[in-house]
């Protein structure tokens, strides 16, 4: 898309000009949502605590569907988005958390034309249907897909919004800034064809919280890793990840401070992390052949309620939006952190991942269930850290080895 100019009020005034046809922002902050790839339902829990409904999930996991079924039990819950004729009447607002296997540095990086996060389209397909179109679409997923083949999803993405009539604004945020304990980047996409959706995504900025000193807190990171990669953080766990399909959990593991060895999260701190009640996700095991590690795969894959419950917030307080600095984003540009666009046009925004620091709840103490990270595992990550190259923390592998010998093993035969 061709970006010759600055943004300036003549790139408003269309939204602009539908807002004062429209009855105003008191009228249309809630209303009635339709959950897509609907997960255990962390979007739409999010927006229910400003106000919004949900009159249909669909859902095709079975065990996720068990959870939605025991959590929202008077809501019905479509199985297959292929197979979905058409969106309920009403519906002002459809949340996507859309496959992100194909879009992920983790997966499998075919693109957005792969077999699962190609299921977008029938978002789209969907949409199309609905006579006008939903005043809202909400979609999630990693930030990996604004750089996978040089940004080609982004593009496909706000392509197909365009040519639906939408105005788009997308942000890439950290889960942390909501203060929990878990670094998690997720770029959030609204889209509206009545309203401005740079009013609601860009209208905070917090900037991010002081780096904290990694011998004084907690840090987490991936025991399955130690030669290509960690997921290192500090004062906070890495993105928790779905696990094997098999239902195998993959938990990461947190060096606990003073000397106190290495732990790893329970399911329920996990599902605390992500923003659920304890046991939001219990009802799964019922289902026939699903394991309770399958838990461990439906809070990793879940959208973080810290998320949607901001963007229900900020959708019923939206504030006017200054694009006077926003400078163009040229055709084949890399996608920054934040951007907007409408009629073929696209800026930059120059916004940090932090749009609040809500009150952070450190690691150390937020974790009720804590594990010993086992013999087994211990050992086998030491045993991959020292024979890769990977640079890590000061004093990071003492910690381990000294863990490993509390654990009854021999860091000699780890090395």
């Amino acid at each position: 898309m061709a970006c010759l100019r600055r943004a300036s009020v003549t790139i408003d005034s269309p939204w602009r000009a539908r807002r004062r046809r429209r009855e105003g922002w008191a009228n249309v902050g809630s209303g009635t949502v339709v959950g897509l790839f609907a997960g255990i339902g962390g979007l739409e829990l999010g927006l229910h605590a400003h106000g919004w409904s949900t009159s249909l999930f669909c859902e095709i996991d079975p065990a996720a569907k068990a959870v939605l079924s025991a959590r929202f039990p008077t809501i019905e819950t479509a199985d297959d988005v292929t197979k979905l004729r058409a969106l309920p009447q009403g519906t002002d607002l459809v949340a996507a958390g859309f496959p992100c296997q194909d879009l992920s540095q983790a997966g499998l990086t075919k693109g957005i034309r792969g077999a699962r996060s190609g299921l977008v389209d029938h978002v789209f397909r969907l949409v199309a249907r609905k006579r006008g179109g939903p005043q809202w679409l909400l979609l999630e997923n990693v930030p990996f897909m604004l750089q996978l083949d040089r940004g080609q999803a982004m593009r496909y993405l706000t392509s197909r919004l365009e040519d639906l009539g939408y105005a788009w604004a997308y942000r890439v945020v950290d889960a942390r800034a909501f203060g929990r304990p878990q670094r998690r980047l997720r770029v959030l996409m609204l889209a509206s064809r009545t309203h401005d959706p740079r009013e609601v995504l860009f209208s905070q900025e917090a900037g991010p919280r002081p780096d904290d000193d990694p011998q004084l807190r907690a840090c987490g990171f991936y025991w399955t890793e130690g030669t290509r990669g960690l997921g290192w953080a500090v004062d906070a766990i890495p993105t928790l990840k779905g696990g094997s399909t098999i239902g195998i959990a993959s938990p990461p593991a947190i060096r606990l401070t003073r000397g106190r060895g290495i732990v790893t999260p329970g399911i329920t701190d996990a599902e605390r992390l992500q923003g659920f009640d304890p046991d939001w996700t219990l009802p799964a095991i019922d289902v026939p052949g699903v394991r309770a590690g399958n838990r461990w795969k439906l809070v990793g894959n879940a959208v973080s309620t810290l998320m949607s419950r901001w963007i229900g917030e900020r959708l019923s307080d939206p504030r006017p939006y200054d694009a006077i600095l926003d400078q163009p984003l040229p055709d084949g540009a890399p996608w920054p952190t934040a951007a907007w666009g409408s009629n073929g046009q696209a800026f930059r925004v120059e916004l940090s991942q932090w749009p609040v620091q809500r009150a952070y709840h450190h690691l150390e103490q937020f974790i009720l269930e804590p594990k010993a990270l086992s013999l087994r595992a211990t050992s086998g990550f030491l045993r991959r850290a020292k024979s890769g190259n990977l640079r890590f923390a000061p004093g990071f592998l003492d910690s381990v080895e000294q863990h490993l010998a509390l654990m009854g093993g021999d860091p000699l035969r780890a090395a």
